[in-house]
């Protein structure tokens, strides 16, 4: 195949089908009919030789074919505008779609305010929010399928660049009139009252040491600092007192309202959470270690100038979370 009568339009429609799953949004997104986005991809088809799309009840399902193209395609895409300065990135006019990977708590403490903020920044830009706690995260960003992940990672692959967004340590939050709301708590109040943590992937999900690994990226399973509470009890000859482990931490509040249980969760989800006035939180009677919460993106969005603008704002949405902290 010879690339000299090649339209690269057809790569634009290719891209915005394959990120859109859909002819009518992929041509709203590209000011085209959706006529003439099937026309592009019939066109496509041709010089490719391979149907590419294959039309389904859930939409515009990619081929193995169309996969594959896929991340090299986008890359190179990224690199002609950027060669030659085409569409320059403006936030108040911009129609883009960003895709962020991020579980329950990220999205409470810092896409929600993330949101509000771009309402009125960039009016125009859409949020997808996937959960970072898919088996196959690191997959989907190499796919160009997320454009960004938020989690806590030990070990991120030198194909993908991070950047720190905030440190925090983890609290203890109970219902508000629990017998221990009103003093300092101890080692022994987590023997005795039972326990909610959050997990979300065990070792039937390949877990090792609270880290799951694909394809380089290791990230955080457990929500918490098991070591440090086994070892502050061990020390005393005591255990805690599991009783819920559970994958959704906006699940926490309905579990602790009447109950007993004390809930160990990171210290800017117990910040939030807390703010409805049924909750208390509390330092944990052990040392618990802190941790750092990062941005991951592909290096091939490098020099995206509307990766870069969104990168920003999401890293000023987590300084306010992580000042919440006091």
């Amino acid at each position: 195949m010879s690339i000299g009568r090649t339209d690269l339009n057809l790569l634009k429609v290719f891209e915005a089908v394959y990120e859109e799953h859909n002819l009518l949004l992929a041509g709203k997104r590209l000011h085209l009919t959706q006529s003439a986005v099937s026309h592009a991809l019939r066109r496509l088809r041709e010089l490719v030789g391979d149907e590419l799309f294959m039309r389904t009840g859930k939409g515009m399902v990619p081929t193995g074919r169309a996969t594959a193209m896929a991340p090299a395609l986008r890359d190179a895409l990224r690199r002609i505008e950027d060669s030659l300065g085409v569409e320059p990135f403006s936030p108040d006019s911009s129609r883009r779609r960003f895709v962020i990977a991020a579980n329950d708590h990220v999205t409470a403490v810092i896409v929600a305010p993330l949101s509000r903020d771009l309402q009125q920044a960039a009016p125009g830009i859409d949020l997808v929010i996937r959960p970072s706690t898919r088996l196959d995260l690191a997959e989907q960003i190499d796919l160009g399928r997320i454009d960004l992940a938020i989690g806590i990672f030990s070990q991120i692959p030198p194909r993908l660049n991070s950047r720190t967004l905030m440190s925090q340590g983890e609290s203890i939050l109970m219902r508000k009139g629990h017998p221990a709301a009103r003093r300092k708590l101890t080692l022994r109040d987590l023997t005795k009252y039972p326990l909610v943590t959050l997990s979300v992937g065990g070792q039937e999900e390949g877990a090792v040491g609270g880290f799951i690994v694909e394809r380089g990226l290791a990230r955080q399973s457990e929500m918490f600092d098991r070591r440090a509470l086994e070892e502050a009890l061990r020390e005393s000859k005591q255990e805690p007192r599991s009783r819920v482990t559970v994958p959704h931490s906006l699940a926490i509040p309905a579990l602790l309202r009447d109950t007993q249980m004390l809930a160990i969760v990171p210290a800017s989800l117990a910040v939030a959470l807390a703010k409805s006035g049924d909750l208390v939180r509390r330092a944990p009677p052990y040392k618990a270690g802190t941790e750092t919460l990062r941005a991951v993106w592909h290096g091939r969005d490098a020099h995206d100038a509307g990766h870069a603008w969104l990168l920003e704002r999401v890293a000023a949405a987590a300084r306010a979370a992580e000042e919440a902290l006091g």
